[in-house]
């Protein structure tokens, strides 16, 4: 059990996180839309990180106090906009609690490094906003004080401080309703928990492959916005993101002065951010007077490193992409299992919602996923009979898309519309070759009886194995295999080729292989496959074609 860590520990943990975070900044730079859709938050993030690391490969030791300093001092000097900024003041405070440890940092220090970090985030914004960065680091924190006590060791420890990290991520659009207009979680919040991730799989020797890429501080890569819907998210109140350092203070300055020069900036911006001593300031403010920020700083001493953005340019060239993205038709998958939805995704549907028999979505829930699809036209695939209702209900729900909903009753039968698909097709020929496919795909669904009763002529107990088509039960028994080939038997024409077994998250590979051999015996005939489909309560979809 690792109960300490260990300066060379410390900073394997530090290089490793800042690879993580790279490796996943596209993705978060695709969720950013808060405080303004710029697409830059991955980025800055791991601007920042990247600058600790730079100076944390400058010292020779593995001293934990020369470790926390050179990270500290590393990320408030290459902090960049206003996500990188807050993540320098996470780790300023983490890493000035840690840096008087003696040789081991235990959980105990660790916990308090996370509580103390977060409290340091908060004060140094203006006004704090839940449902951003802010919120996870102290929800991770929390957590840390109330398992610190009966988690010594940190493979324990890290695992429940991850989960908590990523509840909060997934609270994020309920804090937040820009975000939940956009459907995305908060980029500051996921990007922090890439940075936890990486410190843990570090920890326990896991790699996470690659190199950390050399980002252009110049030229922002403005990756689409894969999960969000950017056109419907109001306008940039404040266009000029200005970030700058005040150096070479002037003896007269006091903290006081500082202070100060934070209230002035809040009169004329927000996402005012002034932090630092009277040996360095670092200022970050949205506003329309940049001018006047720069003035008012040069007032307390020096400026150095001036960077001014137009969000507004930014913005708008991710429009720009984002409309030159768009497709003229797109299609969402309703689906229940792991293997299911990568099934979806490898014939090219777009999207796809967690849904099913036991867990119907919302309306809502369709509606938020179709417009996070870039398409004027969506298909969607309810995969359910009573799911159907709800998709088209979400209709009236969704602007700049139309819906067509495809009156899929299970997923084979998604996968049938999905491969029916043609883009140079048009709408209305597409809608009509998914709606045939469906007559073209017999399906038979295995799962078990859940109280004693009498349906379809059948005397079922608790527990029986039980063999359905789309409307009635076929078959009955005591074991999954015997009740499949029945089934199969009930489903079977003479014109059918294909046999294929989709089996469920209860079902092992060897007993799913041991039932397709028994298939495949019993029609010769037949290309019988097996699929991995991981779907709960069915043992086995089956389709005939």
């Amino acid at each position: 059990m690792q109960k300490k860590i260990n300066g060379a520990m410390l900073k394997n943990m530090i290089l490793t996180a800042s690879k993580l975070l790279d490796l996943n900044r596209p993705t978060i730079d695709s969720l950013n839309v808060f405080p303004v859709p710029d697409g830059d938050t991955g980025t800055n993030m791991s601007l920042t990180l990247q600058s600790a690391v730079k100076e944390l490969n400058n010292i020779k030791t593995n001293s934990i106090y020369d470790i926390a300093d050179a990270v500290g001092r590393g990320a408030l000097r290459g902090a960049r906009g206003n996500s990188g900024v807050i993540l320098s003041q996470v780790l300023r405070g983490f890493c000035n609690t840690i840096r008087d440890a003696h040789d081991f940092i235990d959980t105990k220090l660790f916990t308090k490094a996370l509580f103390v970090g977060a409290q340091v985030a908060y004060n140094a914004v203006s006004k704090p906003k839940e449902g951003t960065m802010l919120t996870v680091a102290r929800m991770v924190a929390e957590h840390a004080q109330n398992i610190e006590s009966k988690n010594r060791d940190f493979e324990t420890y890290f695992p429940e401080i991850l989960k908590k990290g990523n509840e909060a991520v997934e609270l994020t659009p309920e804090l937040l309703p820009v975000l939940k207009k956009a459907g995305v979680v908060d980029a500051g919040g996921k990007g922090l928990m890439c940075l936890y991730e990486g410190m843990y799989k570090a920890l326990i020797g896991e790699d996470v492959g690659g190199a950390v890429a050399v980002i252009n501080e110049n030229k922002q890569d403005n990756n689409n916005f894969e999960h969000a819907d950017i056109l419907n998210l109001g306008v940039i109140e404040f266009a000029y993101c200005t970030e700058f350092f005040i150096i070479n203070i002037k003896k007269k300055t006091t903290l006081a002065d500082i202070d100060r020069l934070r209230e002035k900036l809040m009169t004329i911006g927000d996402c005012v951010i002034v932090i630092g001593d009277l040996e360095l300031v670092k200022v970050h403010v949205h506003t329309n007077r940049p001018g006047v920020a720069l003035s008012n700083a040069l007032e307390l001493g020096e400026l150095d490193k001036v960077k001014i953005e137009n969000m507004l340019e930014q913005n708008r060239e991710l429009r720009k992409k984002y409309e030159a993205e768009k497709k003229e038709m797109g299609m969402l998958a309703v689906s229940a299992g792991k293997g299911n939805a990568a099934i979806f995704k490898d014939i090219l549907v777009d999207g796809i919602i967690e849904g099913g028999q036991s867990m119907n979505p919302s309306a809502s829930d369709i509606a938020d996923a179709v417009m996070r699809i870039n398409a004027d036209n969506v298909f969607v695939f309810p995969n359910n009979k009573n799911i159907i209702l709800a998709a088209e209900q979400a209709k009236s729900l969704v602007e700049n898309r139309k819906i067509h909903v495809i009156p899929t009753k299970n997923i084979p039968q998604g996968f049938a519309a999905a491969l029916a698909f043609n883009p140079e097709a048009s709408v209305e020929v597409n809608k009509a070759n998914m709606v045939h496919s469906l007559d073209n795909v017999v399906v038979g669904q295995i799962t078990h009886a859940v109280r004693t009763t009498t349906v379809d002529g059948f005397d079922l107990k608790e527990g029986d194995i039980i063999g359905l088509d789309n409307k009635k039960i076929l078959a009955k028994g005591d074991g999954i295999n015997q009740v499949t080939l029945d089934l199969i038997a009930s489903l079977k024409s003479s014109t059918d080729e294909v046999i294929t077994l989709y089996y469920g998250e209860d079902v092992e590979e060897a007993q799913a292989e041991e039932l397709q051999a028994m298939v495949a015996e019993a029609y010769p005939n037949c290309d019988v496959e097996l699929q991995y489909g991981g779907q709960p309560i069915y043992y086995y979809f089956i389709s005939l074609e």
